[in-house]
């Protein structure tokens, strides 16, 4: 069965008579991540798809999901990670803490979800163009996730330990191994199940932490567990101001080092989020829903006029249940104040996708498409930006840590992404592709990619 509809649709180049997919890059993502779809000589061997097959579209989404990124990761490199990653900080009054406020609403959470969803997207282009090839597809995407995966730890241990690319590399085995072969109709149940798994894993916490304060004993033992695991988390936050803010660089890779396994815990977590994204994205891509667009017309619509507004609302009660998360308190309230946000960020996620694609066929479709040279090489700015917020902010650079007030962090990221939109136009202009995402094409196809234009 093919995945993405009838082979009649694709003509013998292994391109689709329909221009969405006849470029390939329909769905070319991990987390604004390049993934390079197939074209297929009249051999039929798997190539990279030439550059210039692309739908633009996509790269619209890749570069605003990659500014979304910075506006969330700004805080983190301005300051502790662990510090980014609690909601609202309780210390910021005024202007600060009103961006705080927002960027936590309205974007935190919701633009690694649409990178989880482009990534199910290329999965699913990728295995689609192998079957059509009648090529071998497991070992060229395990070559691709495990290039991921080394790409991440250096990334991860060596420039910043915020890094996501590990952690789509580690949750796309079982995307490999367990669900390729799953018929698209099923695909939107799994992906709302492992979604609601990992919702359920949370308010289960927060239920579990409610039935043991009714039990004294147990109650007593529980706060004593909290209050020793809020010290282990407060002494992480001190050990990462100092290795990052006044630190030198190898003191800093020794943080990573810590904040990795650090991060590796929070799969449990996350982990049914991300592959729920991933099988949701596929789904995308299998249904035609991203091909043919004009065919589902009611789900985008409801995506932008009911899922933005209700995920609004689920965000705005978490917020005002627990504005600020503390590792220190497992109890009910946080528990569904957690769900809240998950079940709302998914729910913007997908309003945001919607949004932008019907942006592009309105008044502003010219900015949007400001943002196409930064998708294409997303994976090259995702890293570029670890590597220059680090060298600005980080004591083994300009040593600029936790000194941009938090109102003028957006402006600065804004700065950033306008440079780096200049910047990917010029080298698009005189290369093929970015510096990243040319290794990683070389790594998954094991052949050294042409890099510059004729």
């Amino acid at each position: 069965m093919l995945p993405c509809g009838e082979a009649k649709r694709w003509t013998p180049s292994g391109r689709s008579s329909h221009p969405a997919l006849a470029v390939g890059a329909v769905c070319e993502n991990i987390d604004g991540l390049p993934i390079p779809d197939f074209a297929m000589s009249s051999t039929e061997s798997l190539q990279p798809i030439p550059a210039a097959e692309r739908i633009e579209a996509m790269d619209v989404l890749r570069g605003v999901a990659l500014f979304g990124i910075l506006l969330m990761n700004i805080e983190a490199f301005v300051g502790p990670l662990l510090a980014a990653v609690t909601g609202l900080d309780p210390a910021l009054h005024g202007a600060d803490r009103l961006v705080d406020a927002a960027i936590y609403v309205l974007v935190q959470g919701k633009f690694y979800l649409l990178f989880s969803l482009l990534f199910g997207m290329g999965f699913a282009v990728m295995s689609h163009r192998a079957e059509v090839a009648g090529r071998p597809f497991f070992m060229l995407y395990l070559r691709r996730i495990l290039a991921l995966l080394l790409i991440g730890l250096i990334h991860a241990l060596l420039i910043w330990s915020g890094d996501i690319l590990t952690t789509y590399a580690l949750i796309a085995f079982p995307m490999l191994v367990i669900f390729r072969g799953v018929p698209s109709r099923q695909l939107p149940y799994w992906a709302i199940g492992c979604y609601l798994f990992a919702v359920a894993m949370m308010v289960g916490f927060g239920v579990l932490g409610w039935l043991a304060s009714l039990e004294p004993t147990i109650a007593a033992e529980m706060s004593k567990a909290l209050q020793q695991q809020g010290d282990e988390m407060r002494q992480l936050l001190d050990a990462q101001r100092v290795a990052y803010g006044s630190g030198g660089y190898w003191d800093a890779v020794a943080q990573r080092a810590t904040d990795a396994v650090f991060n590796l815990a929070l799969l449990m977590f996350i982990g049914g989020q991300i592959l729920g994204m991933f099988l949701l994205g596929a789904w995308f891509v299998r249904s035609g829903a991203i091909e043919r667009p004009q065919d589902f017309q009611r789900l985008f619509a409801g995506l932008r006029w009911i899922g933005v507004p209700v995920g609004l609302g689920m965000m705005s009660c978490s917020f005002a249940m627990v504005p600020t998360q503390a590792y220190d308190r497992l109890d009910l309230v946080s528990g569904v104040s957690g769900g809240l946000a998950m079940c709302g960020g998914l729910l913007m996620c997908l309003g945001y996708l919607a949004w932008i694609l019907r942006g592009l066929s309105s008044p502003l479709a010219p900015a949007l498409r400001l943002t196409a040279p930064a998708g294409r090489m997303a994976l090259s700015n995702y890293l570029g930006q670890s590597v220059i917020c680090t060298l600005i902010f980080y004591g083994y650079g300009l040593g600029y840590f936790e000194r941009l007030p938090r109102a003028w962090q957006p402006a600065f990221a804004l700065a950033l992404f306008a440079l780096q939109v200049l910047v990917s136009r010029w080298w698009l202009a005189r290369f093929r592709y970015g510096p990243a995402e040319w290794l990683w094409r070389a790594a998954t196809y094991l052949q050294w990619p042409a890099m510059r234009r004729a």
